[in-house]
């Protein structure tokens, strides 16, 4: 399954920035619903477009391997 580091990617933008992120401010900043961004980060196995991978890419100024991580599922 692939699971979302969004709130690891918020952390550190927070950090570098010396200021807080929200979720709110994602969402506004890269067009993406805040309830998109919200199951994204509280789902598990949540799907969502590339085009969201995009630009949230873009927004961090990241690699999609730094957005998402791949994890194998437990039986």
């Amino acid at each position: 399954m692939i699971r979302f580091r969004l709130n690891e990617m918020i952390s550190e933008k927070s950090f570098q920035e010396g200021r807080r992120i929200t979720i709110g401010e994602v969402a506004k900043e890269t067009g993406i619903n805040r309830m998109t961004l919200s199951k994204m980060i509280n789902h598990k196995g949540y799907s969502t477009v590339t085009d969201n991978l995009d630009k949230l890419c873009a927004y961090f100024g990241c690699s999609l391997e730094e957005l998402a991580v791949y994890v194998p599922e437990q039986d």
